[in-house]
């Protein structure tokens, strides 16, 4: 890629954007409405990578890149930053945080990376080891990642028996929760405890959850092929079996 071609995105993004020429829906975007485009394109992103379609992931890396270069243009209307920054910042972070590669250093890897993003947090004033776990994650990713940074405290369960146990504890108090929110805090506790689980068996749980949903969207199809226009009819047991014979096939 030359500099030519990311000046012709980042022209058609001025564009687009112009007040008085551009597109009525691009100018009136802010960052906060842009912000679900992006995470929806992230994940676009890696439905494709799990498809292995590399035709669409080239399509979405650059529907992720425009992302990108649109939340850049708004900030560079703000007078807050631009393109050129964003690209400084990353080039700038991924030098300092590989002096093993960089500076010559004889010593790095995912330890020193790890110690320097800790500075980093101490820099901007983050105090806590959980600070900087960004709250727009997914649910799931967002749990595992508290789980690790509290784990490089030493607050972690020695091996995936105590994470296991906390399931069945944590079930027990869904089971006793007796009011509609104490039962929705408790199943949440139960979720959490499941993605600690995962995490000592050294399982993405996010990436777990996507292929139970693929496979039940699968199977569940298959049971619609197979049923026709009955299927809303069947009775339950109906149902179930064509559910233990689409499992046969996968």
């Amino acid at each position: 890629m030359t500099s030519t071609d990311i000046d012709r995105l980042v022209a058609i993004m001025a564009r687009l954007r112009d007040p008085k020429t551009g597109c009525e829906w691009d100018t009136v975007q802010t960052f906060a409405t842009i912000a679900p485009y992006t995470i929806e394109e992230a994940y676009e992103v890696a439905d494709a990578i799990a498809r292995d379609d590399m035709a669409e992931l080239k399509d979405e890396l650059g529907d992720l890149l425009f992302q990108v270069i649109f939340h850049s243009r708004m900030a560079e209307e703000a007078g807050q930053f631009a393109l050129q920054d964003v690209i400084d910042s990353i080039s700038d972070k991924m030098e300092r945080r590989h002096p093993h590669i960089f500076l010559g250093q004889t010593e790095g890897g995912h330890h020193l990376w790890e110690q320097i993003k800790a500075a980093e947090r101490g820099a901007k004033g983050q105090e806590s080891a959980l600070d900087g776990v960004a709250l727009g994650l997914p649910a799931l990713l967002r749990a595992e990642k508290l789980q690790k940074r509290a784990a490089r405290t030493g607050f972690d369960w020695p091996d995936p028996d105590g994470a296991r146990a906390k399931i069945d504890e944590e079930l027990a108090e869904v089971e006793a929760a007796t009011s509609p929110g104490e039962r929705e805090e408790e199943i949440g506790d139960l979720l959490f405890a499941v993605v600690n689980w995962a995490r000592k068996h050294g399982i993405d749980p996010e990436a777990a959850l996507r292929g139970a949903n693929t496979k039940f969207e699968r199977r569940f199809k298959m049971m619609e092929a197979e049923a026709g226009d009955t299927f809303e009819a069947l009775t339950l047991d109906a149902k179930e079996a064509l559910w233990v014979k689409a499992k046969t096939r996968g």
